[in-house]
């Protein structure tokens, strides 16, 4: 097992499934929200990425933190910290919400969970929003309670994971529609099921609420998969470029905001709902949004990792740059490479010529395309 470099100590938090993850031979770790998370298994990112378009895997994304949002007043702070709007979601129901700023500045775009009219989960990428909720909270007085708890989600990802968690779970669980959850037994505990995850590829995450339970849920998942020819495995980049999945602090930061990432349709921008950030939103709306995230598929071979930003050129207009990748892979189903970029208005119609100046130091010819890739 490797931890790529990373000194471990007490700051750096292990999860409920970080024995077993390192007794199926971790090949490395990242650290989302303080937390491990498992970056590889499979000798090759293309292998992985055949497997879970064929099969099932089990990740571990306990990092996937959640912000608890419980008391009289956390309908009203949930709806304060998003533009889309929450009001009219049911008990059971998930919903994907961009977080923003005073200057409508993306803070992050979890998953929202709503587990009573008033108390919330919200499913975290990496930052800090469990302070930033805090102190809206105490700012405005509310009478609520912001919390992590003790939840670590086991992600289950694949054409094969519906059959398998009915295999552990019960045909019951092929009732959950997409991007809404249930309740199920677990070793005599009560655990929340959700159908959705990282991937394109169809899944459910259980939100294992007693991380005493983790080696339990890791064996059981592991033992009832060995029929569909389970592996373990991560969030896979080139499937998530491919399905135009956004990563924060890698596609957008607190620089962007959610017009340029593409999610105006979770915005409420012409009704009466008050959320923080609304004028500054409805101002960048009506002067138009100078750029946006769009795919861009390029050639020259496979390209290196991209580790940092690569200029991307416009063809025919002078060389501008006008735009930058920000994840790149190369896609061994589509034989060229992938990337994900924002590109200013004025090209970013699908079709556009563009030259990606890669970290290798070669000038590779593409163009522009809409997301998810074909």
């Amino acid at each position: 097992m490797s931890t790529s470099g990373l000194n471990m100590s007490r700051r750096i938090r292990r999860t409920p499934y970080t024995d077993r993850v390192e007794q199926h031979g971790v090949r490395g770790f990242s650290v989302v929200n303080h937390m491990l998370l498992p970056k590889a298994f499979a000798p090759s990112v293309e292998e992985d990425y055949w497997h879970m378009r064929e099969h099932v895997q089990i990740w571990d994304v306990s990092c996937q933190r959640q912000v608890e949002i419980k008391g009289v007043d956390a309908a009203r702070l949930v709806q304060w910290m998003t533009p889309r709007d929450v009001g009219k979601a049911r008990v059971g129901q998930c919903l994907y919400v961009p977080l923003i700023d005073d200057k409508a500045g993306m803070i992050n775009d979890p998953v929202l969970l709503k587990l009573a009219p008033d108390h919330f989960w919200l499913s975290i990428a990496d930052s800090d929003v469990l302070l930033w909720a805090k102190g809206l909270a105490l700012g405005a007085a509310l009478k609520v309670s912001v919390r992590e708890p003790d939840v670590s989600p086991l992600s289950v990802q694949g054409p094969k994971a519906e059959d398998l968690m009915a295999k552990i779970f019960g045909e019951e669980i092929r009732k959950i529609r997409f991007f809404n959850f249930d309740y199920f037994d677990f070793q005599g505990t009560r655990q929340l099921v959700q159908r959705g995850g990282y991937s394109k590829q169809g899944g459910f995450e259980i939100y294992l609420n007693d991380s005493a339970l983790g080696s339990a849920l890791w064996d059981v998942v592991w033992e009832a998969g060995q029929e569909f020819n389970i592996t373990p495995g991560c969030p896979n980049l080139i499937e998530r470029i491919e399905g135009g999945l956004l990563s924060y602090g890698n596609e957008f930061t607190l620089e962007n905001n959610p017009l340029e990432c593409g999610l105006g349709k979770f915005c409420d921008l012409d009704t009466a709902t008050e959320y923080l950030g609304r004028q500054a939103l409805q101002a960048i709306a009506a002067q138009g949004h100078a750029r946006e995230i769009r795919g861009v598929l390029f050639d020259g071979g496979p390209c290196p990792p991209c580790g940092k930003p690569w200029p991307v050129h416009a063809v025919n207009a002078s060389g501008v740059q006008i735009g930058r990748i920000t994840s790149a892979a190369w896609s061994p189903r589509l034989q060229r490479n992938v990337g994900l970029s924002m590109i200013e208005k004025a090209f970013w119609n699908p079709g556009q010529a563009v030259t990606v100046c890669s970290a290798d130091g070669m000038q590779r010819r593409g163009e522009v395309c809409t997301l998810p890739f074909p």
